[in-house]
């Protein structure tokens, strides 16, 4: 049986501080034989040396990204420090930390998992990882799944609020890297489920093709002609030459496999007059545009809160990554989403809600393994 506690510090400046108002809301007399720390936090409290500090002061390791905004029981805001702790007898957490993930993610990625993985597979991997525009989050995905044979994997990538991302860290207890990838596996008595929001049906436009030349994140050609063609003749194109334009019009993408569809945002066009996704785009997918707005946002939320605290049962706690896009679309009432997951909980359970700027769950999950998914404009939820 797992047990989970939360626990959160606003104090950016003062380690001794934030370590205290860590440890005094945390059961550390209380943790099991086994237990792992989830982070999030603003990239303030790694520039100012606290996140370190409070890593060094507790008595387990660390992992997690930099995030925009979090909330956990009590608290929500944008310069906080978050942290989710998961504690038990029958559960082993092993840790693990790739080099560099700028050249060979592959090679990087699948000798760092082969050198501590147990004989059998885990029940579950946390994966976190910086930004990286010249990665895509479905490479590492898709490379966890094969080498792990389908574990579960979930987690997310960095996201901050420069402009230019520069601040988008992964972090643990050894410090903040901006192109290495850390990941926790999971063993033993563990039952995670999973669950998904995304955009209601009723948000799609009458705009459908299949891609037909893509590469990664690159879409060439939809219906054998040109993304831009498409973009035409829907009157998108001016909207598509400005970075981030159609933030509010992400992707529906149906790899056409029987799984759920999987969302993906247009970041912007290429000198080559390619659109360049925030995820992979594989060719054969059928694309569909949709539309993203705030009551969508909390009605996707609101539906899928209701779902798995109807399902939830005796859980321990939730860990969930919303995308930035979906902040976005809020406006002005950022956190009313974090608001809603709040108020649904009404203190039953520990959990740990934090932005992400790509958000990795399983879509489905059976006896033979997991088809996992690296989502945006997504909320995604593993109960414990």
């Amino acid at each position: 049986m797992i047990k989970t506690q939360s626990a959160w510090t606003v104090e950016v400046d003062d380690g001794e501080l934030a370590i205290k108002e860590i440890k005094s809301r945390l059961d550390l007399n209380g943790l099991g034989r086994n237990t792992i720390g989830i982070v999030a936090c603003h990239y303030e409290f790694v520039l100012s040396g606290v996140l370190k500090a409070v890593c060094d002061a507790l008595p387990f390791e660390v992992a997690g990204v930099i995030s925009s905004s979090q909330s956990v029981n009590g608290k929500t805001g944008s310069l906080l420090l978050t942290l989710m702790v998961l504690t038990g007898d029958g559960v082993e957490f092993v840790t693990a930390q790739t080099p560099s993930l700028q050249t060979e993610p592959e090679k990087a990625i699948t000798e760092t998992y082969e050198s501590v993985r147990r004989k059998e597979r885990p029940a579950l991997i946390f994966t976190f990882a910086p930004f990286m525009l010249q990665n895509a989050g479905d490479d590492y995905v898709n490379i966890l799944t094969r080498i792990s044979g389908g574990a579960p994997c979930f987690g997310s990538l960095a996201v901050d609020d420069t402009e230019d991302y520069s601040n988008c860290f992964m972090v643990n207890s050894r410090g903040y890297f901006r192109d290495e990838m850390s990941m926790v596996l999971v063993y033993g008595d563990i039952s995670p489920k999973f669950f998904i929001a995304n955009i209601s049906d009723n948000k799609i436009l009458d705009a459908t093709a299949v891609v037909t030349k893509s590469a990664g994140p690159l879409i060439m050609e939809v219906n054998g002609r040109p993304i831009t063609d498409f973009f035409e003749n829907y009157g998108l194109i001016k909207a598509a030459e400005t970075q981030y334009a159609l933030s509010t019009l992400p992707f529906l993408l149906d790899y056409n496999d029987g799984s759920p569809k999987v969302s993906k945002i247009f970041v912007g066009l290429t000198p080559e007059r390619y659109a360049i996704c925030a995820g992979a785009v594989p060719q054969g997918c059928t694309l569909y545009v949709t539309s993203s707005d705030k009551d969508d946002v909390l009605f996707t939320t609101g539906e899928v809160m209701g779902r798995l605290l109807g399902e939830a049962g005796n859980i321990s706690g939730m860990l969930a990554y919303s995308c930035i896009s979906r902040g976005m679309a809020l406006g002005a009432e950022q956190f009313s989403e974090m608001d809603l997951v709040t108020e649904k909980i009404g203190g039953r359970f520990p959990f740990m809600v934090a932005y992400s700027g790509g958000e990795i769950c399983p879509t489905r999950v059976t006896g033979s393994g997991a088809v996992n998914r690296f989502h945006n404009n997504a909320f995604v939820v593993c109960l414990f």
